[in-house]
């Protein structure tokens, strides 16, 4: 298997406020059989890792992607009762009406764009994720398309394509109102996303994202375009 790790590192969230250390697990990185078009960084569920993940992608066809798996920290989970284990965020409940961890959510992302930050100026990059990696995934995609993070500070990364398994959109309700300025507007139309989830799964979090038990695949309101495959990064 063409992969290699790289050992844990420390990365905080930027709040302009107070700052709460994070500390994130191994990454495991699958290199490209052939020419490097693309980069994704993929994120795993809730109590996964990036190991599993990494021999997953590496027996796919897609020849011209590098795929960065990284582990999240391990932090006790509202949703478990307080039990620790790897998440990329505090989850109390699957809910719209549920509060977000905007700063653990922001220290996730910000450490996926570090991944990123490094990639030759001519790959295209994207972010990936299953669960909770999927909803990171699309909040990456919604400060993408506002320009920065929950906490205000720029994001950095010029993504290109999103993909979520069986996700959902943290801070969904509040979104359309922070789509507003002709910058973001553009962002967002610019940037294609692709929704997956199984005949069971039904999220209802926003009236612009519904997953449903009939439709393979659905699109979320002004941050997508066009459906795509992630052999759309490398054409």
């Amino acid at each position: 298997m063409s992969k290699m790790s790289y050992p844990s590192a420390s990365m905080s969230s930027g709040s302009r406020t107070a700052r709460r250390s994070v500390e994130f697990g191994r990454t495991y990185v699958v290199r490209p059989k052939g020419k490097h078009q693309a980069t994704i960084v993929w994120l795993h569920g809730l109590g996964d890792n990036g190991s599993s993940w990494s021999q997953l992608l590496d027996n796919l066809p897609l020849p011209n992607i590098k795929w960065i798996c990284p582990t999240a920290p391990t932090r006790p989970v509202t949703a478990l009762g307080g039990f620790p284990c790897a998440a990329w965020f505090d989850e109390g409940e699957l809910s719209e009406d549920g509060p977000n961890d905007v700063e653990g959510l922001d220290a996730s992302i910000a450490h996926i764009a570090n991944l990123l930050s490094t990639e030759p100026s001519d790959v295209k990059l994207g972010i990936g994720g299953f669960s909770m990696g999927a909803a990171c995934a699309l909040y990456s995609a919604s400060c993408f398309a506002q320009g920065k993070y929950g906490n205000g500070n720029p994001y950095p990364i010029n993504l290109r394509a999103v993909v979520g398994l069986s996700g959902w959109l943290p801070g969904a309700r509040n979104l359309r109102s922070k789509i507003v300025s002709n910058d973001a507007a553009r962002r967002a139309a610019s940037l294609p996303i692709l929704l997956c989830h199984g005949q069971c799964t039904y999220y209802k979090l926003d009236a612009s994202f519904y997953i449903t038990r009939r439709n393979k695949l659905i699109i979320l309101y002004r941050l997508v375009t066009i459906p795509i495959n992630l052999v759309h990064l490398t054409r």
